[in-house]
């Protein structure tokens, strides 16, 4: 039974990551097409949050339980994520994009050392280091930053709201009352749509282009058909199925397999839009997803708990 469960929480996995990493390419020739990328992530996740408010009601009880997890989670996690990526690859290809915000796992080993001074392993440090490297290497800084600069530090943006979803995702799940996944993703979409509804002014939105066409690698596809996408498969189903295979798995197996997204992103890409990348720039995203695997599976060394020697009550008493 055990085993049934874990198969179909490693083939959940699998699912969402592959849900996921067709996020980009679907988005981008809406971005070309005329969508500005805030106004991109406020139809992504404010659709997102119209399909998921019935869980939302199912879990009302989450606002008075949880009212500071459930707004750092869409203010950053949601938000800040969906913004920043967006922006980033509206201005570089998107496997770039995506390879930086990866580097969040291993900016959470930094916030895990630095910040909440708990010790890490030697594995998690070297982590972190093949993804710095590796970050050289995708952008090319021996060329003088090849890539556009602002895209770039959008990408960091968003690693650094990637490695505030693990903190978010983490808070009070060992406790008895544990918030349930679903109701927090619920509430992040919501709160993350209003958030961007501010941001983005949806009304100043090009919502002729959402009426016409959109050129996806020389075809022309409805913007309906690839919003609907964006929405149902790359969020909705995406979020759900990750939730779920967190259940079946550990959080560290499950995360492992998501990084599969990156590859599927960039293969997707390189196929779909027609983003070729340099030597140095797969070898540096090997490297960077190399370094976030190494960094997100790894753990905080053990302490050493020393035991208190028992001592009796009773004094012994000496030998005769």
């Amino acid at each position: 039974m055990q085993a049934s469960g874990r198969h179909a929480g490693l083939s959940l996995a699998l699912v969402s990551a592959f849900a996921f990493g067709g996020s980009g390419v679907a988005a981008k020739p809406l971005i070309e097409a005329g969508l500005d990328p805030l106004h991109m992530v406020w139809l992504r996740v404010a659709g997102a949050a119209l399909v998921l408010s019935p869980l939302a009601w199912r879990h009302r009880g989450l606002l008075l339980r949880r009212p500071a997890l459930l707004a750092g989670f869409g203010l950053v996690a949601v938000a800040g994520v969906q913004a920043f990526y967006f922006a980033s690859l509206s201005r570089i290809p998107v496997g770039v994009a995506l390879l930086l915000e990866y580097l969040g796992p291993a900016l959470l080993l930094g916030y895990i050392r630095f910040v909440q001074r708990k010790p890490v392993t030697r594995g998690a440090a070297a982590g972190a280091a093949v993804a710095v490297v590796g970050l050289a290497c995708v952008v090319e800084i021996w060329a003088g930053l090849s890539l556009d600069p602002l895209g770039v530090l959008f990408g960091l943006a968003a690693a650094c709201c990637q490695a505030c979803y693990f903190v978010f995702a983490d808070q009070g799940a060992d406790a008895e009352d544990a918030p349930d996944p679903l109701g927090v993703i619920a509430y992040g979409m919501l709160i993350g749509a209003l958030v961007m509804t501010v941001i983005a002014r949806p009304w100043e939105m090009e919502w002729q282009v959402l009426a016409g066409d959109a050129s996806l690698g020389g075809m022309q596809v409805p913007a309906p058909v690839l919003l609907g996408w964006v929405v149902l498969v790359a969020t909705v189903f995406a979020y759900v199925t990750g939730v779920v295979s967190v259940r079946r798995l550990s959080p560290q197996i499950a995360g492992v397999v998501a990084f599969l997204e990156a590859v599927v992103a960039t293969v997707l890409a390189w196929i779909l839009l027609g983003e070729h990348l340099s030597t140095w720039q797969i070898a540096g995203g090997a490297l960077v997803l190399g370094g976030a695997f190494i960094a997100q599976s790894s753990r905080p060394a053990p302490q050493l708990v020393i035991e208190p020697v028992p001592v009796d009550r009773e004094p012994t008493k000496a030998p005769l």
